[in-house]
């Protein structure tokens, strides 16, 4: 009843010219649905799986004033999918699918994805794009890549005094490293709302 009921609703109502969004779809290519539905075999309970998850809410980039030019990296991309600790949520292990066109481009692009997550201590899955998986061969990849991961090395601990953004003790945004330009304390760092002039809010670096 609800889905014919959404269906009836999608077809009367009319698209707003002035509005130009519409729904993409479909939201998962045929691979990546074939792809979806073995990984939710192989997972059962013991991860949640999200779909497309995007970079910049995977990852934030330390010191973002200094290394702005690291955000279009990550800007508007994101991995195909996403294994997470089903009580805490929290990362366990990426996805990616591997598709075969464009191979040059796609290396660089791979080798970039990797050196990301293994940076941060996550194993990413490079799975060939197909219309069929064995469990068994998935999970051989799964275990190559944890490896990886593990022969990489500790992750750095977020939240190091060299890695931490504060937040603006005014309105919670994030903060900016800045230096000041006038008076006495000329040329000292300082964190600085990143809303600044519209917020005041300032730290002091100890």
């Amino acid at each position: 009843m609800v889905k014919d009921s959404s269906a009836a609703l999608k077809n009367t109502v009319k698209p707003r010219d002035d509005f130009p969004y519409r729904l993409r779809e479909p939201f998962l290519s045929t691979p990546e649905v074939v792809l979806f539905r073995a990984l939710k075999q192989m997972a059962g309970e013991r991860y949640v799986i999200y779909a497309k998850v995007s970079l910049n809410e995977l990852f934030y980039i330390i010191r973002p004033n200094e290394n702005v030019h690291f955000f279009n990296r990550i800007f508007r991309k994101h991995v195909d999918f996403l294994l997470c600790d089903p009580k805490t949520f929290k990362p366990e292990i990426g996805v990616e699918l591997v598709r075969s066109v464009g191979r040059d481009k796609t290396r660089a692009s791979e080798q970039f994805m990797e050196d990301l997550f293994l940076t941060a201590g996550l194993p990413l899955v490079h799975i060939p794009s197909g219309d069929h998986y064995e469990i068994s061969d998935l999970i051989s990849l799964f275990q190559l890549a944890v490896a990886k991961a593990r022969d990489a090395g500790e992750p750095k601990m977020s939240g190091s005094i060299e890695d931490s953004v504060p937040s603006c003790p005014v309105c919670g945004k994030m903060m900016v490293l800045r230096t000041r330009r006038s008076g006495p304390l000329s040329g000292e760092l300082y964190y600085g709302c990143i809303d600044n002039p519209a917020c005041p809010g300032t730290l002091g670096i100890k």
